[in-house]
């Protein structure tokens, strides 16, 4: 597995609805200013679904990232498979200076693992971002 991480100065409650609601998913989910989420579906359960439309800016490429929930611990941890069958395991660990979110996920075989990692946590790195500067 791969893991990416950041620590977020925010409450875990703001946290937690920014990552999981689709509105606030189309905004920060995004490796790139070339990229964006234009779509995004989220239904947060045991056995639920989600299901993000991924796009160049520039309408030359897009893409489905969709999976499947396997474990939901509210504020706590999710898990879910992507349709591909890689797991993703999702830790917010709330600490006394902020909460730390750890991502892990199983690479896929197209891409070095390096750009993986990158990818991944640049998407996170602009959660961060998009938490700390939206004022909900």
């Amino acid at each position: 597995m791969i893991t990416v991480q950041t620590k977020i100065q925010a409450s875990l409650d703001k946290i937690w609805s920014l990552w999981t609601l689709p509105e606030h998913i189309t905004r920060w989910n995004m490796a790139s200013e070339h990229w964006h989420t234009p779509y995004a579906e989220n239904d947060l359960k045991i056995g639920g679904k989600f299901k993000y439309t991924m796009a160049s800016k520039d309408g030359t490429v897009s893409f489905y990232f969709s999976g499947t929930y396997s474990t939901i611990q509210d504020k706590k941890i999710i898990i879910y498979s992507i349709e591909d069958g890689r797991k993703v395991i999702v830790v917010f660990d709330e600490q006394e200076d902020g909460v730390v979110i750890l991502q892990s996920f199983d690479p896929e075989s197209e891409n070095p693992e390096e750009f993986q990692q990158q990818g991944w946590q640049a998407i996170l790195d602009n959660f961060k971002n998009y938490v700390e500067n939206n004022f909900i």
